[in-house]
Formats: C-alpha cells, structure tokens, sequence
C-alpha cells in the first residue's frame, strides 16, 4: 500500500474496501449500486485498489473443521539466535509447512507465534516431531491448544 494514512482513498474508495471485506462475492454491478457509483466507474476505482495493494486478494472462508482440520494450535518460537541471518532461515523455512496459516516476529516471550490448522492432537504431535523443531535455529516451542475460538478472522476496522 502506497500510504498508510490512507490520503490517497476517498469516502467512495473506502465504501468499496468496506462492502469486499464483507462481502466477497459481490459483482462488479451489486458493488456499483451499493457505493452509488457507475458499474464502470467502479470497476476502475477497484482495479486501481488492487494495483495500489490496498486490496491483496479475494478468497473463500472455508470452516476448518468440515474440510478436517477443527484444531488450532498456537506455537510460540524461541530461536537460538536473533540475527537476521538466523530470523531469514526459520522464515524461509516456515514458509515451506502449509500447515502454518501465519507466521509473524512478536516481542516479548517468543521471537515467533505460528497460526497452526491440524486434524487433532496426534496431527500436530507428528507435524511438531517431524517439521516443527527441525525448522532452523529453533532452540524452544510452547504449544497452546485452542480450546475455543472467541473471534477469529476479523473485519478490519476501519
């Protein structure tokens, strides 16, 4: 995104980015009339979002559990080094294990807290035994299974 501060997007443009988030599925003419905008007009102010990267993608929310994959877990990373070479390894490396959803550098106990979809517990026992503590430089993990998930995905607010 060119600015943070969001200077270059109008009150039309920000319609735009509300009702997407909301609803995904919306065609380029439902998105039109509820913004109050032309269908042409519309699909250049939303192409041009795309291009300016305030809008990274459109995907499905799928519901974890009926494609099998009801546990989450959160792993908080300990590395045995904080260099950037050491933090570049276990980036690329995490990358590779698509049973991670998010990967994100935290301050405090962790250098890492992953987002992680398994089937069940035995799932995640063979995932952390076999991929997990083999990514590079990870000296500790502390595992914290999801008993409930209160709000997840949120809307942006803004």
């Amino acid at each position: 995104m060119k600015d943070s501060s969001m200077e270059s997007i109008d009150k039309i443009d920000l319609k735009i980015l509300r009702a997407l988030q909301s609803k995904g599925r919306l065609t380029n003419a439902e998105l039109a009339e509820f913004v109050n905008v032309s269908p042409a007009t519309c699909h250049r102010r939303t192409q041009r979002l795309f291009d300016e990267g305030y809008i990274t993608g459109v995907r499905a929310e799928i519901a974890p559990a009926a494609v099998g994959l009801g546990a989450l877990v959160m792993v908080g990373v300990v590395l045995d080094r904080s260099t950037p070479e050491s933090f570049a390894a276990f980036e690329g490396a995490v990358m590779a294990i698509k049973d991670v959803l998010d990967c994100n550098l935290v301050a405090g106990d962790f250098d890492y807290l992953l987002k992680i979809r398994v089937r069940d517990m035995a799932d995640f026992n063979k995932l952390h035994g076999e991929k997990l503590i083999a990514l590079p430089g990870v000296r500790q993990t502390r595992t914290f299974f999801v008993m409930k998930e209160v709000k997840d995905n949120a809307r942006l607010p803004f």
